[in-house]
């Protein structure tokens, strides 16, 4: 018998640690005006979550969207970390369903831990091979974790030495105003940086001066103390 949304929820609530979960509430930035408001933890780290997953036989696709909008934090991490078994193991139609829904469903996919979980393994890799034109729209979006989704996606490619649409998409949200995709494009800047310096320096020289602080730190954080430095004060 395939196992049910009830099964599944029963398992995982038998992990909760409110001890965990008030550190977590904490950490998730889930106060009034904060942006993850409203969250709510059950108190489960992600090791936790990985290992429930390897312990659940196949779950039947149609439990993924109702675990998807669970109110807890750590059921949608959980769905996520189911879909990305699903997609790796599936055939080009299963993929493409999972695609399909994951950019159905942005509106679960409601913080920066889910969506570096998940966008790089379903986004970045079923786009691996294909025009790119959603991870652009998805970097004009008004929504913040579609923004960060459509950067985060990019590690997929940028693992395997392809940096252009990264580069890119680091340019399209240099003007953006929240300091969670400043982290993200420095993230994936300093990746590029780890792999092809060159690449990274060449954007730094156009971009640097009109970089918001965030994401020049985060780009350079690899470099020798001086020439980060030189960054930082504006004397490259």
């Amino acid at each position: 018998m395939p196992i049910t949304l009830l099964e599944i929820q029963e398992r995982v609530r038998r992990e909760a640690n409110p001890k965990v979960a008030s550190q977590l509430q904490r950490f998730f930035k889930t106060g009034p005006g904060q942006y993850g408001e409203g969250d709510v933890f059950l108190g489960i780290r992600v090791p936790d979550l990985r290992r429930l997953t390897r312990a659940f036989g196949d779950v039947p696709m149609p439990v993924l969207p109702l675990l998807l909008a669970s109110p807890f934090h750590e059921e949608r991490m959980l769905a996520l970390l189911l879909m990305i078994r699903g997609f790796e193991s599936g055939d080009e139609r299963a993929r493409k369903r999972i695609y399909r829904f994951y950019l159905s469903n942005t509106r679960h996919i409601n913080n920066w831990d889910l969506v570096d979980a998940s966008a790089p393994q379903i986004v970045g890799a079923y786009l691996h091979d294909r025009e790119k034109t959603p991870l652009y729209e998805l970097a004009r979006s008004s929504m913040l974790w579609e923004r960060r989704i459509s950067m985060v996606a990019a590690f997929h490619d940028i693992r395997r030495h392809h940096f252009d649409d990264a580069l890119a998409i680091s340019a399209l949200l240099l003007a953006d105003k929240e300091d969670l995709i400043h982290k993200a494009a420095g993230w994936m800047l300093r990746e590029i940086g780890k792999r092809e310096v060159s690449v990274l320096e060449r954007f730094l020289i156009r971009h640097y001066r009109d970089m918001p602080r965030t994401m020049l730190r985060y780009a350079i954080e690899k470099f020798p103390e001086e020439k980060r430095m030189a960054y930082l004060k504006g004397k490259v």
